[in-house]
């Protein structure tokens, strides 16, 4: 009897036992969850003004340039028709598909092959919006090795192509993409509903052009909040539950010079299985310029959107297995020199900033010029919704599937 006792104590006792702890565990997954899904949101607001403002200003600039032009305005991998690419690029929606379905039509239509990729880049490392996000989180010396890096990138990717990709290889690509195989996007890059004939501000001011913009506006957001969303929720996630100490051993940071070659590396492949893409990716920069990765490592890592593994499917669709892989190769090594140039130029001016201690763990919102310039862009952003729904913007997207 005495020993059934006993038995009957301890399991019990261990019953008891391990429901605390399970509770423990759950209740501070809870918490880490929490603190999560709070610094997303935090860092949400803090940039929520800038996204209106950029995706307005892209929208207007959508509205009034062309996409029929594009194709005739890129005729060969000239310097010139690269720097027009590159215009081009920075005047577009900042959606990495929509920038990879835009860059097969324009293709098709027959623009030359080497532009055309330099216009994709451009696309997502050159546009407004983006420059934004970065002087906000990261702060101006970012956005200014990004805009410099971006044509540097450019140039680099251009004279590799130039270099190591054939006239037959680009022919059989571009037989591939006649074949329309679907990828992503694909009505968002094929839509036009620009205004050219008149003065710029009439245009853009116009009921027509105010329309326009709305569309695109609202277009550009439905695009790309999959990845802001998925980009602050993994940035949360990472900041709230990694070490900081894994991150300061990963970028080996105790080696200075070696961590200065070892970021450029690292970051796209980071980038590349991250899934995230546009200007989504500027949030994880933050969380890994905060654990140490170098300069040079997040401009790398923010360039890599164009390299994560659902697009580089969409290559293969688009152009065929060869030329996907070309395309994956010269794009990371472009990203990688691209970054180490931007790297020890910006050191040898002395415009690397010094403090990575980025207070994530502090954000908090107050009455200041954030929630009043939130407020006031809440207010752009229902007009633009408003005018969306009034002028026919649902039937719209259910044409382009």
């Amino acid at each position: 009897m005495l020993n059934y006792h006993i038995i009957c104590g301890l399991a019990s006792g261990l019953i008891v036992w391990y429901f605390k702890v399970m509770q423990m565990i759950f209740t501070e997954s809870i918490q880490a969850l929490q603190h999560a899904l709070e610094i997303a949101f935090l860092m949400f607001w803090e940039i929520f003004w800038a996204l209106v403002l950029g995706f307005g200003l892209s929208a207007a600039v959508q509205a009034v340039v062309s996409k029929k032009q594009m194709s005739r305005l890129l005729p060969d991998d000239s310097p010139r028709s690269l720097l027009t690419a590159c215009g081009l690029g920075a005047a577009s929606s900042s959606c990495s598909y929509a920038a990879v379905a835009l860059t097969r039509s324009i293709i098709r239509k027959g623009a030359d092959f080497t532009a055309s990729m330099a216009f994709q880049l451009a696309s997502t490392n050159l546009v407004i919006e983006l420059g934004i996000i970065m002087i906000i989180l990261l702060g101006w010396q970012f956005f200014a090795a990004e805009l410099i890096g971006g044509f540097i990138l450019v140039g680099i990717m251009a004279f590799l192509f130039h270099r190591f990709v054939s006239k037959d290889l680009i022919e059989s690509a571009k037989k591939q993409a006649n074949l329309g195989l679907v990828g992503k996007m694909e009505g968002h890059a094929e839509m036009d509903m620009s205004i050219t004939d008149g003065p710029l501000l009439k245009r853009i001011l116009s009921p027509k052009g105010i329309t326009a913009i709305s569309h695109y506006f609202i277009m550009d957001w439905l695009a790309i909040w999959k990845d802001i969303a998925l980009g602050l929720l993994i940035a949360g996630a990472l900041a709230a539950w990694v070490p900081n100490d894994f991150w300061l051993s990963f970028f080996l940071e105790s080696h200075p010079l070696i961590a200065k070659l070892w970021g450029p590396l690292v970051g796209p492949i980071i980038a590349i299985f991250s899934f995230v893409c546009s200007i989504g990716n500027v949030p994880l920069a933050v969380v890994l310029w905060k654990g140490g990765i170098s300069f040079g490592g997040v401009i790398a890592f923010i360039y890599a959107d164009l390299v994560v593994l659902p697009i580089l499917h969409i290559y293969y669709k688009y152009y065929g297995l060869k030329m996907a892989m070309r395309i994956f190769i010269i794009y990371y090594v472009s990203m990688v020199v691209a970054a180490l140039i931007i790297e020890f130029l910006f050191q040898s001016f002395d415009l690397i900033p010094t403090i990575q201690n980025i207070p994530l763990s502090e954000m908090a919102i107050h009455f200041n010029y954030t929630t009043i310039l939130n407020l006031i862009f809440g207010l752009v952003m229902i007009f633009f919704i408003i005018r969306f729904f009034k002028t026919g913007g649902p039937r719209m997207l259910r044409m382009m599937g």
